[in-house]
């Protein structure tokens, strides 16, 4: 086995989607991660290089993909080891999954390289491993739209249960990345260990409405639904302009915006590719205003996750 080398792409993702902190998750077609393995007789991970991101650690232990590779070959109860050069195309601390989407990269080429041995929620967990190194939770609203591509409820931590929504076929993203960058350890400290009940009933209904405006491809009923009364009131503090560029999201038709993980990314959904591109213009201009510099991106809710590339 040893020698054997895969190429994968894993994409970047917006979790939350404003009223489903830690639970909900979508996959965008770009920008994405590449991360190349080789399967080596060493037992040892080895990253021979990162490219896109220099400060990222060549430390297995203190990067996402040396300690999912570990984990991986651990429940493989293999003794092989990896060489691994990693292609950053989405910038740590985004808001948009960049751990994520080198967590999920690491453990679909690792399972597809040791004989398919796991299952989808394995490969989930296994790149949740990743997410505990960078953000010191385990969380899976990220990885598991990037391995598995479209929309994931994540219905249970303990048991892990993955549950994979329907995409409306007309259903856009569009993201604006300030060039700052927020880490998702100081944006989860800003939240409060508990949540008042009349709090967590608003939240309840939003989420369950956005659920079922999904599989109803009821795009009124996804936009009324994408408000966050837990997350965004605390996190929104962090971000430049925020307030400006989602009311700009809003008035340019935007069914619904907000922040994109922990941020300063910021999202917002659209009915069609004509309405997101207004949309993209608009939040665009709103960020030019207050002379901020930023990356934007607009796509279809992608259908695939990680793949070969």
């Amino acid at each position: 086995m040893a020698g054997k080398r895969i190429r994968v792409k894993a994409p970047a993702t917006v979790s939350n989607l404003s009223c489903g902190f830690d639970v909900l998750g979508l996959a965008l077609d770009e920008p994405f991660d590449v991360v190349d393995l080789e399967l080596t007789d060493t037992g040892t991970v080895v990253i021979d290089d990162i490219r896109g991101c220099g400060r990222l650690s060549r430390d297995p232990e203190q990067n996402v993909v040396g300690v999912v590779l570990k984990a991986a070959s651990a429940m493989a109860g293999s003794s092989t080891g990896f060489r691994v050069s990693i292609e950053k195309g989405i910038r740590p601390g985004s808001g948009i999954g960049s751990s994520g989407a080198s967590a999920a990269a690491a453990a679909f080429g690792a399972n597809l390289l040791l004989g398919e041995k796991f299952t989808s929620s394995e490969m989930v967990r296994l790149a949740m491993e990743g997410e505990r190194l960078a953000s010191g939770s385990a969380h899976a609203d990220n990885v598991a739209p990037a391995l598995l591509g479209g929309i994931i409820l994540v219905r249970s931590y303990e048991p892990l249960d993955i549950v994979r929504l329907h995409v409306p076929p007309e259903l856009y993203c569009v993201v604006i990345h300030p060039e700052t960058e927020i880490k998702t350890s100081v944006a989860r400290g800003l939240l409060e260990s508990q949540v008042p009940l009349t709090t967590a009933v608003r939240q309840w209904g939003n989420l369950a409405g956005l659920v079922a405006g999904l599989y109803r491809e009821d795009y009124d009923l996804i936009g009324r639904s994408l408000i966050d009364f837990v997350a965004e009131p605390k996190r929104s503090v962090l971000i430049e302009g925020f307030d400006l560029v989602r009311s700009t999201a809003m008035e340019c038709g935007a069914l619904g915006a907000g922040i994109s993980g922990s941020g300063p990314s910021v999202f917002a959904l659209c009915r069609g590719g004509d309405s997101a591109a207004a949309v993209m213009k608009g939040m665009s201009e709103a960020m030019k205003s207050q002379g901020i510099g930023f990356d934007a991106y607009v796509s279809p809710v992608s259908r695939r996750g990680a793949q070969v590339w």
